[in-house]
């Protein structure tokens, strides 16, 4: 079975480090609503659960225990994959999720300081 992505399976670092330049429009849209998405506590604390999990994927089942019902986890996941942080891949009656991939590099590279230029 093959994993949903966000639409562009090319894993693209969205945007340089803050200190490089000053971003577009678009890849602020995009910084923006990765950043926006992990900001809510459960959002963050379900990113996190996945990221930190075993064999890099997680299952629903395993992940849900952060103090709200079940739906709430539903949307708050749903949230972060059209974020485009989140992969999700259906097996039998189980959603397993995992981070999509170089998600947190890039992430990380936004927040870097630029290499000096030589």
């Amino acid at each position: 079975m093959s994993k949903t992505s966000p639409p562009s399976a090319e894993v693209v670092p969205c945007c340089p480090p803050l200190t490089e330049r000053p971003m577009t429009a678009e890849e602020a849209e995009t910084a923006a609503r990765m950043f926006k998405a992990l900001s809510d506590p459960v959002r963050l604390r379900l990113f996190s659960a996945v990221a930190s999990h075993a064999g890099g994927e997680a299952c629903v089942c395993d992940i849900s225990d952060v103090g709200v019902s079940q739906p709430t986890v539903s949307h708050h996941l749903k949230k972060l994959k059209e974020a485009g942080l989140l992969l999700s891949e259906r097996r039998g009656t189980w959603v397993y999720y995992s981070v999509a991939p170089s998600v947190l590099a890039a992430m990380g590279q936004i927040l870097t300081t630029a290499p000096a230029a030589a």
